[in-house]
């Protein structure tokens, strides 16, 4: 049984605490096509840096803006997203963080959190003390790039959006983020999204996410639903034309996500 703690501050948390029983080896992630395959020193590593296990309710902060040495986090299962804040509340959202993400790694060390991350569901977590990432790159060059990799792969996300938010319409701001979102949750399913995946976005987060307005989401994602696009029903998104939305969207590539490391 994992140790599960449900904190409302991220400050809260204890420097340390009983460790998992679920070894990485055992790691309902690593099986996936997703994820490519580690050594067992790799794993082994990884075991040896995770300090605990956490379980977060959802519309919790997991980091604060501003927030000092807060720890770093795989995400094993459940929806997050990163976001900045302006002084008067208004929200942008950065990335939505699905299942394998490594959160927390853009905090320079020592430095205060530049952004914020909040669940969008209840959600597990691994959890890694901030200097694992220099015991990382010190024992393995080969994790340190793989750290480096999922570093990357998140700032192309926010490229995306920032495209996104300066040339896209509206419906294709909206056609792409349903793509890439929906590719993103159908890889962590055994079906790859035959059955739709879980959608647990409100049309705020895809507002604060796409500099749209609420009014002006919300009549897109009807435009796009009444074109027969895609459907969001009973908390679930299915991608009913797959090509045109493509086509809509305008992305590089077909949006499925490449094969990736998991820490």
């Amino acid at each position: 049984m994992t140790t599960n703690v449900t904190p409302k501050d991220a400050a809260e948390w204890p420097d340390k605490a009983p460790p998992t029983a679920m070894p990485c080896t055992e790691c309902p992630l690593r099986p996936l096509p997703l994820f490519v395959d580690h050594t067992p020193e790799e794993l082994e590593l990884v075991q040896s840096l995770k300090r605990r296990s956490l379980r977060v309710e959802a519309g919790e902060t997991l980091i604060h803006e501003g927030q000092t040495d807060s720890p770093l986090y795989t995400l094993l299962q459940g929806w997050a997203f990163r976001y900045k804040t302006l002084s008067d509340g208004r929200r942008q959202i950065l990335t939505f963080l699905l299942a394998g993400d490594f959160i927390g790694v853009q905090q320079k060390m020592g430095d205060a959190a530049a952004h914020g991350v909040d669940t969008l569901t209840s959600a597990s977590f691994c959890v890694f003390q901030r200097d694992a990432l220099w015991e990382i790159h010190r024992r393995s060059p080969t994790m340190g790039f793989n750290v480096t990799w999922l570093t990357a792969h998140e700032e192309s996300l926010v490229d995306d959006t920032l495209l996104s938010v300066g040339r896209r319409s509206a419906e294709e701001r909206i056609a792409s983020m349903l793509i890439l979102l929906f590719k993103r949750a159908a890889a962590l399913q055994d079906d790859n999204g035959k059955g739709g995946v879980v959608w647990p976005l409100t049309q705020q987060h895809i507002a604060d996410a796409l500099g749209l307005s609420l009014v002006h989401t919300n009549k897109t994602l009807r435009r796009l639903e009444k074109r027969g696009l895609h459907e969001i029903k009973e908390g679930r998104l299915y991608l009913r034309d797959v090509k045109a939305l493509a086509r809509l969207a305008d992305l590089y590539g077909d949006g499925h996500p490449p094969q990736r490391p998991l820490v």
